[in-house]
């Protein structure tokens, strides 16, 4: 059995942050085993170790071919790729790498989590060179819009002319649809991992589909051909 589980629950529990905290992610990977899953496809995993979690085969695939194609279609030239943390900029650096031909750059905000709070950041820097440039945060996910929107505020007060936000899973908790209409990003571009109830689509929201990209790694699967040449191995990293 293979299971496709395009959003991976509980994926930020991966680890202790702090005392007492239960590392979810694992139990979630125990689940499935127990359930008689001995493969597992998902996608734009938080972290990557949660591939270990998991005692079989996991394909672990990435929306980023489809994010690509949007911003090739619909940006202009000289744009920046920005990531909203430190630990996102490997994956900015590769979207940017790719959009070459847009003369992609690459940028990262500075931020802080209040110690003791959850889905809370602070944007308090950036770190690149922005200034009259569109400028396109990515994301593995959108929660509860709080660390998109901050950063969004810091890079128009730094200079960006304008401010998308990209990301695979569109979780949008309260209150992210009233702070991301209300937020000065123009553009809220999701993917279609998790299902957006009627009251969660905005004017500024788009879905795209990760369907070939489930299809095609299927396929690779039951051929026995291999999942990672479908992204010439950058789904590993």
């Amino acid at each position: 059995i293979t299971a496709v589980c395009p959003f991976y629950g509980y994926a930020r529990q991966d680890r202790k942050a702090e005392g007492r905290e239960p590392i979810t992610a694992r139990l979630v990977a125990d689940m499935f085993k127990a359930a008689g899953a001995s493969r597992m496809v998902s996608i734009d995993l938080h972290s990557s170790q949660i591939q270990g979690f998991f005692s079989g085969p996991v394909d672990h695939l990435t929306a980023l071919p489809v994010l690509e194609q949007y911003v090739r279609q619909h940006a202009e030239q000289d744009l920046v790729i920005v990531s909203p943390d430190a630990g996102r900029v490997k994956v900015a650096e590769r979207f940017a790498q790719h959009l070459s031909d847009k003369n992609a750059d690459v940028a990262f905000i500075n931020k802080r989590r209040p110690k003791g709070t959850q889905n809370v950041a602070i944007a308090k820097e950036v770190i690149g060179d922005i200034e009259g440039r569109l400028c396109i945060l990515t994301d593995d996910m959108i929660d509860t819009g709080g660390t998109i929107c901050s950063a969004a505020e810091l890079l128009l007060e730094r200079g960006a002319k304008e401010v998308w936000a990209m990301a695979t899973h569109g979780v949008l908790s309260d209150p992210a649809v009233e702070r991301l209409s209300n937020s000065p990003i123009t553009r809220v571009v999701l993917t279609n991992t998790l299902p957006l109830a009627p009251e969660k689509m905005f004017d500024k929201v788009e879905v795209l589909s990760v369907a070939k990209i489930i299809a095609d790694a299927l396929s690779a699967v039951f051929d026995e051909t291999s999942v990672s040449e479908l992204f010439n191995g950058e789904n590993q990293s």
